[in-house]
């Protein structure tokens, strides 16, 4: 029976099935400090028996797991095959969806600098507006763009608090009512990402204290989602542009998401936003 064939459940036991074994092939017993026993393998890598050992469970109940069958399996003795497998983050995580059971909430990793490479697809891409936030709003790097069409200044160092606080901003955005419970949800929703982490209640506390507008909304509680809004700017040289908004998470860079803007087709701005951006500079690094 091929894979596509099985149900939802099925398929997930036999990706498990398979993981296990592949993981277990690329591992030595010189490699976690078992003897080899003098005895020519038949297969490459651990026995089941070796793994079953190093993971402190029993062999029959490791054999059953790693043939795919419907057994119940918990988060101890996932965390204790994974160290067995030497298995990194994304791998753990992976083991954990296999089996069925949702992954533990990974650690904060610490910030990373933006690469070169990135300042450089910020660059590229004027002269529509770009720039690069962490995971908590602030931003890392923004392009020239971003900063003639938005407003952005040199005291404009997190986009939560200056869609809130930047005055030019707010007042050439005309869609910023609208748009606003949903950043606040946003932001609450990310919030909630990183328990551990006081520095969003504190961007928050400290934007409620100035702003009653963002107070009243962050006292609701209200959560959303979505990777994608339309941004509408009435600039005061070429007049109003209207921009869809895309942020895309970063893989290689944790906590990091660039932040596109491309001018909404049949509204006439890409042809404002070109003749705004003529002979500008080129990006500007978050300082």
């Amino acid at each position: 029976m091929s894979e596509t064939s099985l149900d939802p459940d099925a398929r997930r036991r036999a990706g498990l099935r398979e993981f296990l074994r592949t993981r277990r092939a690329r591992l030595t017993p010189a490699d976690v400090g078992m003897p080899d026993g003098g005895s020519r393998r038949r297969t490459p890598g651990l026995r089941r028996e070796e793994v079953a050992v190093l993971a402190g469970v029993g062999v029959s109940w490791y054999t059953w797991l790693e043939q795919g069958r419907d057994i119940k399996v918990s988060e101890d003795v996932l965390d204790a095959i994974a160290r067995a497998l030497r298995l990194d983050g994304a791998e753990r995580e992976h083991l954990y969806l296999l089996a069925g059971l949702n992954p533990p909430r990974r650690e904060p990793a610490a910030a990373v600098p933006v690469s070169p490479e990135l300042r450089r697809v910020l660059d590229a891409w004027s002269p529509r507006p770009a720039y690069i936030q962490d995971r908590h709003w602030d931003f890392q790097a923004v392009n020239d763009a971003a900063r003639v069409v938005f407003g952005y200044g040199e005291s404009d160092h997190n986009c939560l608090v200056s869609y809130f606080t930047n005055a030019r901003f707010r007042t050439a955005n005309t869609l910023w009512g609208r748009n606003a419970p949903g950043v606040v949800g946003r932001f609450r929703a990310d919030m909630a990402r990183y328990p551990d982490d006081p520095e969003f209640a504190r961007i928050a506390s400290d934007l409620a204290a100035v702003s009653p507008e963002f107070a009243e909304l962050w006292e609701r509680h209200d959560v959303s989602t979505g990777a994608e809004a339309t941004k509408a700017i009435r600039h005061p040289e070429v007049g109003e542009m209207v921009f869809d908004a895309t942020l895309l998470p970063l893989p290689d860079r944790p906590g990091l998401n660039l932040v596109l803007h491309n001018p909404r087709p049949e509204t006439g701005t890409a042809e404002r936003l070109e003749r705004l951006m003529r002979g500008g500079p080129r990006l500007v690094e978050a300082g």
